[in-house]
């Protein structure tokens, strides 16, 4: 190991490409945690992966509860349509 190392000519930022994922830190409780484990040692894929996954899942539109203005709506649209 040198004494001293010439950092003059450095450049600041990422060592590493990023690959389109952040590494972050979250908190999750215990039991959900437990949960994704559990489903990643049966599907063969990460824990991290299907939290990923779900979390993609939430946020897509599809994925919306139904509400009872929407199921309204929809009932309303397919009697007039009868």
């Amino acid at each position: 190991m040198k004494d001293e190392y010439d950092f003059s000519n450095a450049t600041r930022g990422a060592v590493v490409d990023s690959t389109g994922k952040t590494c972050i830190t979250i908190f999750l409780d215990d039991d959900i945690l437990a949960t994704f484990r559990e489903q990643a040692a049966q599907s063969g894929k990460g824990y991290q992966t299907l939290i990923n996954e779900a979390l993609r899942a939430g946020l897509s539109p599809e994925s919306a509860p139904l509400t009872v203005e929407m199921l309204r709506k929809v009932l309303h649209e397919e009697l007039h349509v009868a």
